[in-house]
């Protein structure tokens, strides 16, 4: 692993197809489809699989240059949600000898669903600049660049097949869309993991994925414990709300669901659900209620087992939501929070 720090990847992977990202244009994927970059999961790899043109690889591949020109070969992606960036996974796994030697990545924060053709022409703001990439290898880069990002541009140099992109940052939710009664653990609305005692088989953050799981794996997944003890997650709400009601989906833990599992204020210990019995390949509803506003929810399971996903639905409090509203005014870039018309964020 390459880089600085790979702490990031326990953050969400924005890019994710699971949580909405989708890839917009690229210039050129002869010899695989740039929209693998973004599939879930490690790439797979069958190493006698060949088309009529040429090895047939899960990832983005574009064909040999011979143009002598030197621009690049590039892909822009649109997160599934805006956020700050934190990381990034360049993985090359599987291509060995045709692998791009450098790649760097730029980002632009662009509201509303802007084309191909605007996307191309704005003025892109470099995260990682032109940095060595090894070969069949997960490629890992710390970002330091404190700005919202809404669409990214993965560029190499000159050209060559890259397996996976992901990434990892923190999600900032748009504070026009938070009004009224709404799962404020969400991924897409800002929440995120900020604690796991045991991240095993799969990682906290898909329990905040929308919609339902379709696998075990998309979903929290720890180790059978051998002690006393009990499993656990903290997360991190878009704001401090009050708080209504809870879903613990277990759906696919058919033989590995926890028996039971409690939810509690993880910054004052309030019992928000006490220890309440689960069961396998269910998703389960309960009220819940705060005497203050919530901004921090650990759930207890018992004594392990899977969670595919968790929802905390609430309001948020009129402070949290100009807080957010400040926040996310601040990381935009300046021509962008100009249009935004003040009374928008708090309708």
């Amino acid at each position: 692993m390459s880089g600085q720090t790979v702490e990031f990847r326990t953050l969400a992977d924005l890019a994710n197809r699971v949580l909405g990202g989708a890839v917009v244009w690229a210039n050129d994927d002869f010899f695989a489809s740039a929209h693998n970059l973004i599939n879930p999961g490690p790439a797979r790899h069958d190493p006698a699989a060949f088309d009529a043109r040429g090895k047939v690889y899960d990832g983005w591949e574009t064909r040999r240059r011979r143009d002598g020109l030197a621009a690049p070969d590039e892909v822009i992606l649109r997160l599934a949600t805006p956020g700050v960036v934190r990381g990034v996974l360049i993985d090359t796994s599987h291509f060995t000898g045709n692998f791009p030697p450098y790649a760097s990545v730029e980002a632009v924060a662009m509201l509303g669903y802007p084309s191909a053709e605007q996307l191309r022409a704005a003025a892109w703001t470099p995260l990682l600049a032109k940095s060595e990439l090894a070969g069949d290898t997960e490629n890992g880069f710390a970002i330091f660049a404190e700005q919202l990002s809404s669409h990214v541009r993965l560029r190499i140099y000159p050209d060559g097949g890259v397996a996976r992109f992901r990434v990892h940052g923190d999600p900032l939710g748009d504070p026009r869309f938070l009004g009224g009664r709404v799962d404020l653990a969400a991924t897409l609305n800002g929440g995120r993991i900020t604690g796991c005692s045991d991240r095993f088989y799969s990682a906290p953050s898909n329990v905040l994925a929308p919609g339902r799981s379709s696998v075990m794996s998309d979903g929290w997944e720890n180790a059978r414990r051998r002690d006393d003890g009990n499993d656990w997650i903290e997360v991190e709400l878009a704001g401090a709300g009050q708080l209504h009601h809870v879903v613990i989906d277990t759906s696919r833990f058919v033989g590995n669901a926890p028996g039971a599992a409690m939810l509690s204020d993880a910054e004052t210990g309030e019992q928000l659900l006490p220890r309440t019995r689960l069961s396998p390949d269910t998703e389960h509803r309960f009220k819940i209620g705060s005497s203050t506003p919530v901004r921090r929810v650990r759930l207890d399971v018992y004594p392990d087992g899977g969670v595919s996903r968790l929802r905390v639905v609430g309001e948020l409090s009129g402070q949290a939501r100009a807080e957010l509203g400040r926040r996310w005014l601040a990381l935009l870039p300046d021509e962008v929070a100009a249009g935004i018309v003040a009374d928008e964020l708090f309708d």
